[in-house]
Parts: structure tokens; sequence; C-alpha cells
């Protein structure tokens, strides 16, 4: 009886090995594509690391190589004579400023945006979104003259204002996916115990959007930190209140002539670990932002 269950079992059909095959070749494919663009990303990042802890004639001479010592006395020769201490505190106090207001008034827009029904809803969430496809380059000129009526001009509040107002399209656009997906529930349950509106956003819904609002903030820091043409723009003359981006254009000018490549890449190397120490903290609030903002 067992021999005739084996001869009629089912053969498994022929068509499986072939697109397993496919399907391993197409992983091997991927993966090593991810490797090469992992390895094309860290490179640079490494090199511009391992040149800071060289002296020039190290730098000049074997630029591919190790340093023969850890020299850190390049960072503190970029933190201070540089000012590279004094743009990373502007750039951190701007920063802050527009990655606060940018976050405030784009939750709260969005949530408006997803969780109401009022009259040409669409009409303004179609022209909240439509501010993405216009680039910064097109604005410049108006946005100068805007910014100098207003007597904002080289000053910190008139730059955090221009960065929240040319990052709150894509932070509205973001978000209102984000809190489409929230379950109804929990905020209709908060209104029969009794809670306002008010406190219904800032109590109930912000806490359970808190991977998407990580994910925003995360791109907009970068955004911000690394913005250069709107500061070159906005704020010219004093150098006291410049930005990081100026300083190290600044530098990279000078320091060019001057022949103190280790200084430059030293402050390079300051500018950058802010961003990568946030990546690396907030990664996987990233990753679960970015996908559960998807499901519903």
């Amino acid at each position: 009886m067992t021999a005739l269950q084996e001869r009629a079992a089912p053969a498994p059909p022929a068509a499986e090995k072939p697109l397993r095959r496919e399907w391993g070749v197409a992983n091997v494919f991927s993966h090593g594509f991810l490797a090469l663009w992992a390895l094309l990303t860290t490179f640079p990042l490494l090199w511009v690391l391992i040149s800071s802890f060289k002296n020039d004639t190290e730098i000049l001479s074997d630029p591919w190589g190790l340093p023969g010592a850890l020299r850190f006395d390049n960072w503190a020769r970029a933190w201070t004579e540089a000012h590279i201490g004094q743009y990373f505190f502007n750039s951190a106090v701007v920063v802050t400023g527009s990655l606060t207001l940018t976050m405030l008034f784009g939750a709260t827009a969005a949530y408006v945006f997803a969780r109401y029904e009022f009259r040409f809803r669409q009409v303004f969430y179609y022209l909240f979104v439509g501010g993405m496809m216009f680039p910064v380059f097109l604005a410049l000129v108006p946005l100068f003259f805007v910014v100098r009526n207003a007597g904002l001009l080289n000053t910190w509040p008139g730059l955090m204002i221009v960065y929240a107002g040319y990052s709150l399209p894509f932070t509205v656009f973001f978000l209102t996916a984000f809190f489409r997906t929230l379950p109804e529930s929990v905020a209709e349950a908060a209104l029969l115990d009794g809670c306002g509106h008010f406190r219904l956003f800032f109590r109930v819904m912000l806490p359970m959007a808190r991977p998407g609002l990580i994910s925003i903030g995360i791109f907009n820091f970068l955004s911000h930190w690394n913005q250069f043409i709107l500061p070159q723009v906005l704020m010219q003359g004093d150098e006291s209140k410049q930005v990081l981006a100026q300083g190290l254009a600044t530098l990279a000018v000078s320091q060019g002539y001057e022949g103190d490549y280790s200084g430059l890449f030293a402050g390079l190397t300051i500018a950058m670990l802010p961003v990568l120490a946030v990546y690396i903290l907030f990664q996987r609030q990233i990753q679960s932002g970015l996908t559960a903002g998807q499901l519903k």
C-alpha cells in the first residue's frame, strides 16, 4: 500500500527549480549592487576621516595611506583658528529653531488634512504639496527682496522661517499619509471621554505618530544642516552669524591657498559627525517610520 501511494504521489512541478534559480540570481545581483553602493558611499567618508589625522605632507605624498599618528591637534586648530566652533554653534541654533517650526506647523497641518472634513480641503492640500515642484533656485531673487523688506535679512529668525517654509510641503505630504493610517477608534474614544481637540492632538495623536515624526524630522534635519544656497543668499556680510556650510566653503578657499589641508579635512569631519550620529542613533525609527506610513 505504501509503494502504491509513493507511485501515485504527484511529482513537484518542473517550473519551481528554474524559478528558484532566477530568484537566486536576482538576489545575488541586488545584494552585489547594494554592497557596491555602500562602498561608494562610505569610502569618501572614511577617506575624509583618515585624512583629518594626517599632516599636510602625508596628505600630499600618500593620500590613500594611513596616518602615522592620530593628530587631534588638527581638529583643535580647525575648531578654534578656522572658527568651525562658531559656525557649528550658529548652525545648531538655526537648525533647532527651523526644525521646531517645521515639525510644529507641518504636523498640525497634516493632522487637519488627514482627520477633518472641510470645504476646499483638497485645494489647500494640493497647494501645500505643489510646493515640492518648485526648486529653491527659482525663488531666490524674490525671496531675497521679501526677507529684506521684512527686516529679516542677515538674521537667524529670517533664516529659520525660510528653512521651515521650504520644508513644509514634503513634511505635510509625508505626515498626512501617516496620520491617515492611525486608528480612528482611539480618537473617538478620547473624544467620548471628554478630551478636546487640542488635547487629542498633543496628548494622543502625536505620541501615536512618533515613528513618522522621527523619520521626517531626520530628513528635515539633514536638509537644514547641509543647506548652503539659502544662507549664502540671506546671510551676507556678518561672518559671525554664518552657518557651518558657509564656514566650510570659506575654509576650503582660504586653506587651499595657505596649504593647511589637514585643518580642512578636520573641519569637514566635524561637520559630518552630527549627521552620522543622528542617523546611527535613529536608524531603526527611520526604517519603521517609512514602512508604517505605507500600511493601513
